[in-house]
């Protein structure tokens, strides 16, 4: 395990990095190699890796390619599958951190309770479990993907019986042999059902919504394919530049809604061939464009459903009563455990309720339930505050790691701007957030995600997208390589004089990104 700075002195530094996942770490790299060293990332739990620390329940892995799905500054050159899984995830975040030292800056067990710019300082005041800390520059990367959202059913806490989400997973709790009821049949259902159902005695499976499901092309990856594209020269760019152009091709359909229908019938395909049992085909299948959900991938879960002990029941569940689950249409069964893969909230930023701006106003309370943001990173009235993976940067086939890189970027130009300009504080102008969420709420009409026939969570509770993309990832990776001071209030200087830029540390030769020039579909219009 990287040793790790103990709470001491040295709480007031430059920059403050909230959370130690795949965001918080890039963010650490990023930084110190672009010359700003005086940093710390504070993480709450005993350990790095963020959400691929606290998700280890059974049969949990990642949806995108491996090669594609880590730091193009240090690829992993030993995955052992073309879809990595949890475990392997999180030794290379961990492989990742001590590469680069990370140990120095790196303070886990420290909880960031509340924050609060002081504009007479031009710092952020942190309230934590160790004590105040303080900081110029506050980056959270706490991440999309961190507050389970729980199952709130009459009943549910008289369970006769352990109760699990697949985010806070008990491995003390043996489910051979047992009658297991699953709630939910999303990205984690579709993963867990096949991993357990040769366990259990039985599986019950409720969905309230069909899913769009396309075949997983998981397969081990010997160490002599490793070998072989180690020795050869660009091998590895090559397939990541390859894996890159196809999940551009899917992010393209779902911004031509009409394209999709392609990938419906390789979907509708898939299932005739895995499952022969009509009805339970018919429950399978969805009723909007596929898309408009998240799309998952799986060559086990229509498999795993058509075996003997494993039931679908297409339905909500509505209450439970001592160990019996009620779903809507009335079906009541019995269950010895009840798994809740019903996801996260996705909308409800951690500390949002704790982060006082300018105004005095919490994150939570300017945002009144739709969370926006100018380019997913800054946000009016929140000086030197920087979200990662923000509001509407991804899509429903983007590696998150291509965008997160992308989101380094533009942090380290603004971080190397403020000192370079001698001011104390940046803070984007209200007019220039107004005009990008505008964009691309507009540009969101016409996509798959807002025109599919779904709910999602991709949805606030008002009905305003906050979460996906509109055009390519290629428009978004350019817009963040350019840092637009223009498009900030830029708060008095610190200081009469202004500060050399710091120099960028060089990177590895392996390092040099692979998409300074995103490749776009033939003929796209650029809206």
């Amino acid at each position: 395990m990287i040793p790790t700075q103990t709470a001491r002195a040295g709480k007031h530094v430059h920059v403050v990095v909230v959370g130690a996942g795949f965001s918080g770490i890039g963010a650490a790299v990023r930084l110190r190699q672009a010359g700003i060293r005086d940093l710390l990332v504070l993480e709450k739990a005993p350990q790095l890796g963020g959400t691929w620390r606290e998700n280890t329940y059974p049969g949990c892995a990642c949806d995108v390619p491996s090669t594609l799905y880590s730091y193009s500054f240090t690829p992993n050159t030993a995955w052992s599958r073309v879809f990595a899984g949890q475990q392997e995830i999180h030794d290379y975040l961990r492989t990742t951190a001590e590469r680069f030292g990370l140990g120095e800056v790196l303070r886990c067990g420290v909880q960031v309770r509340a924050a609060r710019w002081d504009p007479a300082a031009g710092r952020w005041l942190l309230d934590t479990s160790d004590g105040p800390y303080s900081a110029a520059v506050l980056v959270l990367a706490t991440g999309p993907w961190h507050v389970p959202r729980r199952l709130d059913v009459p009943g549910i806490e008289e369970f006769d019986g352990p109760v699990l989400h697949t985010a806070r997973w008990d491995h003390g709790i043996d489910l051979a042999g047992r009658r297991v009821a699953v709630v939910g049949s999303g990205a984690s259902a579709v993963q867990l059902v096949p991993a357990i159902a040769p366990r259990a005695a039985a599986v019950h499976l409720f969905q309230r919504t069909a899913q769009w499901v396309l075949p997983k092309p998981d397969l081990p990856v010997p160490a002599a394919v490793n070998r072989l594209l180690d020795r050869l020269p660009g091998a590895r760019g090559a397939l990541r530049a390859g894996q890159y152009t196809l999940q551009e091709g899917v992010n393209y359909a779902f911004r031509h809604p009409r394209l999709a229908r392609l990938l419906e019938t390789a979907a509708r395909a898939h299932l005739r061939l895995a499952v022969r049992d009509r009805r339970l085909r018919q429950a399978l299948t969805p009723h909007y464009r596929l898309g408009c959900k998240r799309l998952l991938t799986s060559s086990a879960f229509y498999p795993a459903l058509a075996r003997p002990h494993v039931h679908l029941h297409p339905t909500a569940v509505t209450g439970v009563r001592g160990n019996e689950i009620v779903g809507a249409d009335g079906t009541a069964v019995q269950a010895d455990v009840l798994i809740t893969a019903t996801g996260f909230r996705i909308g409800d930023l951690p500390l949002a309720h704790s982060l006082y701006g300018t105004n005095g106003r919490t994150l939570h309370d300017t945002w009144d339930g739709e969370p926006q943001a100018y380019l997913g990173s800054t946000v009016n009235g929140f000086p030197n505050l920087f979200l990662l993976l923000g509001p509407n940067l991804l899509g429903g086939s983007t590696s998150v790691i291509t965008v997160l890189e992308a989101q380094l970027t533009y942090l380290t130009a603004a971080v190397t701007q403020i000192e370079h300009s001698g001011h104390r504080a940046l803070e984007v102008r209200a007019a220039a957030q107004r005009a990008h969420n505008a964009a691309v709420q507009q540009a969101l009409e016409t996509t798959v995600y807002n025109s599919g026939g779904c709910t999602s969570y991709y949805f606030s509770p008002s009905g305003r997208n906050t979460f996906a993309w509109p055009f390519s990832t290629g428009r978004l990776v350019r817009q963040l390589s350019r840092f637009d001071p223009d498009a900030y209030t830029w708060h008095a200087p610190a200081r009469p004089t202004a500060l050399p830029a710091p120099r960028p540390a060089p990177l590895p030769a392996a390092a040099t990104p692979q998409f300074d020039e995103p490749l776009e579909p033939a003929g796209e219009e650029q809206p």
